[in-house]
C-alpha cells in the first residue's frame, strides 16, 4: 500500500493541523485565479504518478482508473516528476529517493533476452508495455526504441538530480549509468543510418524508421551520446536532411510541421533547445524551441479558423495530440456525418474529430504561456465539472459529440458538455507536470544541462551556441 502521509501538499498539512510555510502564503495570495489553477493542475497531475505507481517496482500504469499494463514511457515521466514534487514540498527527498531507487533496481534486474516471453527487454531496450504483476513483456507488444528513450531520459534526469554524497543517491547514479550504457543503439539501426521504431522477437524489426521530424529528436540525441554503443557520426545530419518536406513556409510563422503537439513537446521536456542550434534549424534563422512555439500558435490559429465546424474550438479552447477518443464510428451530428476515433494521434489535417486534449495545450506552456494559461482557465471554467477531477484534467473531451446513443468505446456523454474520456494517461500527464515546471523554474532543463551524456549527444549532433558554448 502507498503511504499517503508521504504526500505533503498544503491541503494535507492543513488537515493534519500543520500550518503551511509562511513564505508560501503571500506568494499564493499574489497569484491570479488562472495561475492558481496551474498550481493545482500540476500538483494533481504529479499525484497521478505518486499515487498510482507501484512503489516496489516503480511501474506506472499506462492509464487509470481503467486497469491496464504498465508503460515504460510513463515511468520516464514519473522519474522526472518526483524531484519536482520534492522542489514543491509535496513529498520528501527521502521518499522520492526511495521510489527512484526501487525503480532503477527493478529495471537493472529485469530479465533481458531474445525470447518472446519471460523477458522485459533485449539489447538494453525495453518493451513498450510491461505486465504490471511480472514486469515482463505484455502480450505481443514491441520492443520500443522511442519509449526506451523516454524511459532513459527520466533515468538520466535522476542521475543528475540526485547528486548528494549519500549511499542511496550514489547507487541511483550508478544504476542510471549501468542502464544507459546497456542500450545498444547501433543494433536498432535497420536502414542505416536510421533507427527502427521497434522490434518483435517473432518477426524482427518494424519496417518503419524514425525518418521525419518528430519526437525522435530525443531518441537520436541519446543514441549519439552513448559512451558504449553510440550511433555513427553523421547520423543526425542524415536524419535532419529529411526534415525539409515538413517545413511549412508561412513567412514569420514558418515552422517544421508535425500535426500532433506531443511531437513538439516530448524531447523538449528534457532538452533546453533555447539558443542552441544544429545546421538545419540555424539555416532557418530559429531554434527548435521557437519552432515548438510556432507549432503551438499554429494549433490555436487552426482552432480559431475551425474549418471543420467543431463545437468548442476557439482562441481559448484548442489542443490536438495523441489521446483517447470516443470510439471508431461514424454518425450524424447536426445533420452532418462525422467520423470519430478511439485512441489516435490527432492534429490539424491529421484525424481531427473534434476531440480536444488538455495536455496538448498544457504540455506547451513553456513555449507559449500567454495563450496556454488562458486556455487552461477557459477549459476549466466551461467544462471543469465534467473534465476536471482527482488527477487534474481527464485525458480528453469532445463538445461536438453529445448524443447519448453514440456507440462509445470509451468514456461517457456528460450532459451540457459532450463526450468526456474516463481515464488519465501517464504519457499525457507527464508533459503537464514537466512543462509547467520548465515554464516556471526550468528545473528539468537546468538539471539536464549538466548531464555529460546529453551534452555529448547534442554536440555529436552538431548543436552549438547558448548554454552549450
Amino acid at each position: 500500500m502507498i503511504d499517503r502521509r508521504q504526500f505533503l501538499g498544503t491541503a494535507t498539512l492543513a488537515a493534519a493541523g500543520i500550518a503551511a510555510p509562511a513564505s508560501a502564503v503571500p506568494k499564493a495570495a499574489r497569484r491570479t485565479a488562472a495561475e492558481r489553477l496551474i498550481d493545482d493542475v500540476q500538483q494533481r497531475s504529479f499525484r497521478f504518478f505518486w499515487e498510482t505507481t507501484d512503489p516496489i517496482t516503480g511501474l506506472v500504469p499506462d492509464r487509470w482508473p481503467t486497469p491496464s499494463f504498465a508503460s515504460i514511457a510513463a515511468v520516464g515521466f514519473a522519474l522526472t516528476s518526483y524531484p519536482i514534487g520534492v522542489a514543491h514540498g509535496w513529498i520528501t527527498r527521502a521518499a522520492a529517493r526511495a521510489r527512484t531507487l526501487a525503480t532503477l533496481r527493478f529495471f537493472a534486474a529485469a530479465p533481458q533476452g531474445a525470447a518472446a516471453s519471460g523477458t522485459s527487454g533485449h539489447k538494453g531496450f525495453f518493451y513498450h508495455f510491461l505486465d504490471p504483476r511480472t514486469g515482463t513483456r505484455f502480450g505481443r507488444t514491441e520492443l520500443s526504441t522511442v519509449d526506451t528513450a523516454l524511459l532513459m531520459a527520466g533515468i538520466l534526469f535522476a542521475q543528475s538530480w540526485y547528486d548528494r554524497d549519500d549511499p542511496e543517491e550514489r547507487e541511483i547514479r550508478g544504476l542510471a549509468e549501468q542502464l544507459y550504457r546497456a542500450v545498444d543503439w547501433r543494433w536498432a539501426v535497420r536502414n542505416a543510418p536510421l533507427l527502427s521504431m521497434g522490434w518483435h522477437p517473432e518477426s524482427g524489426f518494424i519496417s518503419s524508421d524514425w525518418d521525419i521530424y518528430n519526437e525522435g529528436m530525443l531518441l537520436y540525441i541519446l543514441g549519439l551520446g552513448s559512451p558504449t554503443h553510440a550511433l555513427s557520426d553523421g547520423t543526425w545530419e542524415a536524419w535532419s536532411a529529411r526534415f525539409e518536406p515538413s517545413w511549412e513556409a508561412q513567412g514569420a510563422r514558418s515552422y517544421l510541421r508535425f500535426p500532433p503537439l506531443f511531437g513538439h513537446q516530448y524531447s523538449q521536456m528534457w532538452i533546453d533547445f533555447r539558443g542552441i542550434r544544429d545546421s538545419y534549424i540555424a539555416a532557418k534563422g530559429i531554434d527548435y524551441f521557437e519552432n515548438s512555439r510556432r507549432a503551438t500558435y499554429a494549433q490555436q490559429a487552426y482552432a480559431i479558423a475551425n474549418k471543420g465546424g467543431w463545437k468548442g474550438y476557439a482562441a481559448d479552447c484548442w489542443g490536438l495530440t495523441a489521446c483517447d477518443g470516443p470510439g471508431d464510428f461514424a454518425m450524424a451530428v447536426g445533420g452532418r456525418t462525422r467520423q470519430f476515433y478511439s485512441y489516435s494521434a490527432r492534429g490539424p489535417g491529421d484525424r481531427d474529430d473534434g476531440t480536444i486534449a488538455p495536455t496538448a495545450a498544457l504540455g506547451s506552456i513553456a513555449f507559449a504561456p500567454e495563450i496556454v494559461v488562458p486556455t487552461a482557465a477557459a477549459m476549466h471554467r466551461r467544462y471543469g465539472r465534467g473534465i476536471y477531477g482527482q488527477y487534474g484534467f481527464l485525458d480528453s473531451f469532445n463538445p461536438t459529440l453529445t448524443d447519448p446513443a453514440a456507440p462509445l468505446r470509451h468514456g461517457k456523454i456528460v450532459p451540457g458538455i459532450g463526450w468526456v474520456a474516463g481515464d488519465y494517461l501517464g504519457i499525457d500527464q507527464g508533459p503537464i507536470v514537466g512543462g509547467i515546471e520548465n515554464h516556471r523554474t526550468g528545473l528539468i532543463w537546468r538539471t539536464m544541462r549538466g548531464n555529460a551524456h546529453l551534452r555529448r549527444g547534442l554536440q555529436r549532433a552538431g548543436f552549438s551556441g547558448g548554454w552549450l558554448a
